[in-house]
C-alpha cells in the first residue's frame, strides 16, 4: 500500500472522520521554490489555522513571511523565540501558567527546528499530496485517536508516551515530535488552537510520523474487523443494562 489516496480513504472510512487527515511536508529553498505554485503561501495564518484549512481541503504553505505565530514559528526554526515568549511572561500573561517560571519552563521544554534548516512547511489533504508527507495529522473525537494509537502499537504491545505541555499542541505536539523523534505523538489541544481555529471541545489531536503510517493504515483495517466493531457496538454496556432491568 503506497497510494495517498487509498491511505487518506480508508482512515476516513473506517474511523469515520468528518476532516481530511492533513499530510505535513518541511522544505528546504529549492522545494519550497518547486512547489510554491500549488500552495497559497501569501495568507497571513497561524499554523493551527493551516492545519485546519487543510482538514477542509486546501492546500497551505507556511512561511517566514506569511507566519503569524511567534511560538510555531520559533518551532519550526523560521525565526527565533521571542524574549517574552522565552522568559514565560507572555504565557503568564495569558493566565495559562500560576507564574513566569513555570511558563518560562513550558517554553524550554519545547522540541524545536535548528534555526534555518527548513524554508516552508506545506499543508495539504493527505490525498491530493504531490510528494510524500513527512507526518500525518488528525484532528478527531478521541475515539478515533485512541484507534490509530492502538494500530500503532498493534504489532508490539508497548507503551504509549504522550508529549505535551498543553501549549503549541498543532505545531510541536502533532507536528515536530513526530516529525523529529519518528514516534506518533497525541495531544489534547491548547489555548491556541482552541481560540483560533473551529476545533470542537470534543476533538483533540494525534500526529504520526509518514513511515508509520502504512502499518498503521494495514492494523487499523485489522481492527475494524472485530474489535472496533464490537466497542462500538457496545455490546458488554446493553448486556449490563438488560441486567438491570
Amino acid at each position: 500500500m503506497n497510494n495517498l489516496m487509498e491511505y487518506a480513504t480508508k482512515l476516513k472510512e473506517i474511523l469515520g472522520l468528518e476532516r481530511e487527515p492533513v499530510g505535513v511536508k518541511f522544505l528546504k529553498e529549492k522545494e519550497k521554490q518547486n512547489l510554491k505554485d500549488n500552495y497559497d503561501d501569501v495568507t497571513k495564518t497561524r499554523y493551527c489555522q493551516a492545519l485546519m484549512r487543510a482538514g477542509n481541503g486546501e492546500k497551505v504553505m507556511v512561511t517566514s513571511e506569511n507566519i503569524s505565530c511567534p511560538a510555531s514559528a520559533a518551532a519550526f526554526g523560521f525565526k527565533p523565540l521571542p524574549e517574552v515568549l522565552a522568559s514565560g511572561q507572555m504565557l503568564y500573561n495569558l493566565g495559562l501558567f500560576a507564574t513566569p517560571e513555570a511558563g518560562k519552563k513550558a517554553m524550554e521544554g519545547m522540541t524545536r527546528l535548528n534555526l534555518g534548516d527548513y524554508h516552508a512547511v506545506i499543508l495539504s489533504p493527505l490525498g491530493d499530496m504531490e510528494v510524500e508527507p513527512d507526518v500525518v495529522v488528525v484532528e478527531s473525537k478521541p475515539e478515533h485517536l485512541m484507534w490509530l494509537s492502538l494500530a500503532y502499537i498493534y504489532e508490539t504491545g508497548e507503551r504509549l508516551q504522550f508529549n505535551s505541555a498543553i501549549f503549541q499542541a498543532t505545531c510541536v505536539d502533532s507536528t515536530v515530535i513526530p516529525f523529529v523523534t519518528g514516534k506518533l505523538n497525541s495531544s489534547l489541544g491548547c489555548y491556541g488552537c482552541r481560540d483560533a481555529t473551529n476545533i470542537r471541545e470534543e476533538e483533540n489531536l494525534i500526529g504520526i510520523p509518514y513511515k508509520k503510517l502504512n502499518s498503521v493504515v494495514k492494523n487499523l483495517e485489522q481492527l475494524s474487523l472485530k474489535p472496533m466493531k464490537k466497542a462500538r457496538a457496545k455490546e458488554a454496556f446493553h448486556s449490563f443494562k438488560k441486567c438491570g432491568e
